[in-house]
């Protein structure tokens, strides 16, 4: 019998954080639950396709760099019965496979997010995350998101959209399981902006979404 996942990471000029995704990834191809690993790249000028040539994954190029566009494209190429979407700086933690090998067939999950710094507020800031997601079921992109095929098409899948597929998404689901493993992700943007800027401004993103905003033209600021 196959292997039941398909994984989609969607790229753009990822090099750096490409090979930490890949390495905690080799547990799943490990246990056999990793059909495939499907990389739908947006254009990248670095040397983003020659890791995922190497590392063995299926490449898939997207006209344009809209995120929401390229997991479309990778959900249409993957083969296998479950989805596990991922961003390409996301590590999961070692016995991820545990977790994610229970909820199979059990409905849409995502992991519970961390990130790596040891910035005071990273804590916090995942936290907030966390609890949103428990509350309102809106886990973002970088918590991973596993599904079914048949969810995911009952759902109408991701919107070609550069921001806010994942919450689009999310919104379609049922009921999103917080899997007992952890996604952690790159603190770039906050360590730049500061901790309580940046969360206000992906909070005020997340709000006018919600009332109706164009993902398009908060894409411009984020």
């Amino acid at each position: 019998m196959p292997a039941p996942i398909s994984v989609i990471i969607p790229t753009l000029n990822a090099e750096a954080s490409l090979p930490g995704c890949f390495a905690s990834l080799v547990e799943g191809l490990d246990r056999a639950i990793l059909r495939e690993v499907v990389v739908v790249d947006g254009g990248s000028s670095d040397a983003t396709l020659d890791l995922a040539d190497t590392w063995g994954a299926e490449i898939v190029a997207s006209a344009a760099p809209s995120r929401g566009g390229q997991l479309r494209l990778g959900a249409d190429a993957a083969r296998g019965q479950f989805l596990l979407v991922l961003h390409a700086d996301t590590r999961l933690s070692p016995g991820w496979t545990n977790a994610v090998m229970a909820q199979l067939g059990q409905g849409p999950a995502c992991f519970r997010l961390g990130f790596r710094s040891r910035h005071p507020m990273a804590r916090i800031t995942a936290g907030w995350a966390n609890l949103r997601t428990r509350l309102f079921g809106l886990p973002y992109g970088d918590q991973g998101l596993l599904i079914s095929q048949d969810d995911y098409a009952a759902a109408g899948g991701y919107p070609d959209v550069p921001l806010m597929e994942d919450v689009a998404l999310a919104r379609a689901l049922p009921n999103i399981t917080v899997m007992p493993a952890t996604a952690t992700t790159g603190a770039e943007r906050y360590t730049r902006d500061g901790w309580g800027r940046r969360g206000l401004k992906n909070l005020t993103l997340l709000t006018r979404y919600l009332l109706g905003a164009d993902p398009r033209r908060l894409a411009k600021r984020y």
